[in-house]
């Protein structure tokens, strides 16, 4: 309920979100970091989006991301609109999908967004739902977790790869598939025909040479697996090396805060990169003025960090840096 708890808060923060402080924020990257739509380690953070019948005048919350979103855009004069349409590739369980997937709450706020701001930059951000499930306090309240990440036009389409941006294009493509599954069976018959027809040797040796073509497309999408990996020490190793010269130091508290939102990922060296990039956002809220006055609560959000990095992760640096702060 942790992360349920912070959000029954957000209809007060959305009314805040639309005065002129939201032009305090000078990257929507802050704006997720700083209005806590995700979880402070970057991790996806749970919304009701169904209240049941006993509360059903209550406002879901499953909207909020993208409201927040929205109205940080427009403050920067720019146009908000869907890019691409999400498949919930993330929610591993069959059952949740499906019942995410029927709930409009739900569709209407994940996806793929582009902004393009009136001074004619642009970025895109990604909502994606990880996971649904009852709350177990009787209720029929439900909420789905929700992780939102700033992409960059790489990461967008190797993420949402083969995603239709609508409907249309989606019924249009099976439609599509359908007549050329079928014109190619019929080629494949006819070329079947030709070949026991001749026995033309030239024609069986093109044949075999093209079939590694095949294959090299698959390669390529195995390597992507370790792309989110490469960013995040990669950011991570740019951060620490500006921060211990003294130069670039936001740009450096940028770049750990990147690093850091990319949580704990799973393979070998993740939680590593993952835990000390903590560190450094601990340490540009503390030290690093040009950064840590961007948020009302500097101190106390590395204190929420270190606490994390000290219990989960035994980190023997933060439980020192804690002892410090007190």
């Amino acid at each position: 309920m942790g992360g349920v708890g912070i959000a029954l808060h957000g209809c007060t923060s959305i009314e805040r979100l639309s005065s002129d402080s939201v032009k305090n924020f000078t990257s929507p990257q802050e704006l997720i970091a700083q209005k806590n739509i995700n979880h402070s380690n970057g991790q996806a953070k749970e919304y009701v989006y169904h209240w049941g019948a006993k509360q059903s005048n209550n406002e879901v919350q499953s909207l909020y991301p993208r409201k927040y979103l929205t109205n940080y855009c427009s403050a920067k004069g720019g146009d908000f609109s869907l890019l691409y349409k999400s498949a919930m590739t993330l929610v591993k369980d069959s059952a949740a999908k499906k019942r995410l997937s029927g709930n409009a709450h739900v569709k209407q706020g994940i996806g793929a967004y582009k902004c393009v701001q009136s001074n004619g930059q642009s970025w895109i951000v990604s909502i994606e739902p990880t996971a649904e499930r009852k709350l177990p306090d009787g209720s029929e309240t439900r909420v789905v977790s929700l992780q939102s990440k700033v992409m960059t036009v790489q990461e967008s389409q190797r993420f949402y790869k083969n995603i239709p941006t609508d409907v249309v294009v989606k019924k249009s493509a099976v439609n599509n598939q359908t007549v050329k599954t079928t014109t190619s069976k019929a080629a494949i018959q006819k070329e079947n025909e030709v070949k026991k027809e001749s026995e033309v040797k030239k024609e069986s040796e093109v044949k075999k040479e093209e079939k590694p073509i095949v294959e090299a497309p698959v390669k390529q999408v195995e390597k992507v697996v370790d792309t989110l990996q490469q960013q995040q020490l990669k950011a991570f190793v740019v951060a620490r090396r500006d921060l211990n010269k003294g130069k670039n130091q936001l740009n450096a508290c940028n770049n750990a805060q990147r690093a850091y939102n990319f949580g704990k990922l799973p393979n070998a060296g993740g939680t590593n990169v993952y835990a000390e990039s903590g560190m450094l956002v601990a340490r540009c809220l503390t030290s690093v003025p040009s950064y840590s006055s961007r948020f009302s609560s500097s101190k106390v959000q590395a204190k929420s960090i270190l606490q994390n990095l000290a219990n989960n992760h035994n980190h023997a640096g933060a439980k020192h840096m804690l002892k410090q702060l007190k």
